[in-house]
Parts: structure tokens; sequence; C-alpha cells
């Protein structure tokens, strides 16, 4: 991504947000733009303040790739669901619980969505 001018996870998505940044980005890495697209979805996520990899990659298991995606969830459900998923794919040591994701969706709810497809 250095060879792209990507210095940052905040880079990576300014430069990735649009289908025509994740092309040059494709370009400039040799990386595919469906692998571009889930680096620049992680780097949605990590907006959300307490997402970091390890959760990141259990939401998007959970099927929530974007926050613009995180905003539309019921905590209770989708901390039922981040459990189940970790049970399965042993992805973080502790799982978040309902309290932490209601805040989660909270975050969500006053970010702007950043992702076009």
């Amino acid at each position: 991504f250095e060879a792209a001018g990507v210095k940052d996870t905040d880079g990576l998505l300014d430069k990735g947000c649009t289908k025509a940044g994740r092309k040059a980005l494709a370009e400039a890495t040799g990386l595919s733009e469906s692998r571009i697209l889930t680096f620049v979805n992680m780097a949605d996520l990590f907006r959300i303040k307490g997402v970091a990899g390890e959760y990141a990659e259990l939401l998007v298991c959970a099927g929530v790739d974007t926050v613009k995606e995180l905003k539309t969830r019921n905590a209770a459900n989708l901390a039922t669901k981040l459990a189940e998923v970790n049970a399965e794919k042993k992805l973080t040591r502790q799982v978040p619980g309902e309290k932490t994701v209601a805040d989660w969706i909270q975050q969500a709810g006053e970010l702007p969505g950043k992702i076009e497809h």
C-alpha cells in the first residue's frame, strides 16, 4: 500500500472508498479489487472506538462489514451472533457483550457512511 501512497487505515479508507479508488489501488498494489474492498471495509470499522483487528474480523464474519451496516443492527441480536461466530471460529479471547455492541452501534449511527459500491 505504501507504493500507492497509503500510510495508514485512514488513508486506505480515503483512497479506497470509491470503486475507482479501489481499482487504482488494485493496479498499484497488484491485489484484487475484492481484496482491496475487504481491507477498506476493515478500515471503515476501525473508525469505531473499541473495534480493532480481531473485533473487526469478528464483525465481518458475523455479516457486518461496514459502519453503515453496523448502525442498522440490534445490539442483543448482534452480540448473540458474535458469540456464535467466535465459538465456531475462535477469533478472539473475549467476545464483546451487549453493552459494548450497543455502544458500537451508537457510534456507527453518528458517523457518515464512506464506502461507495
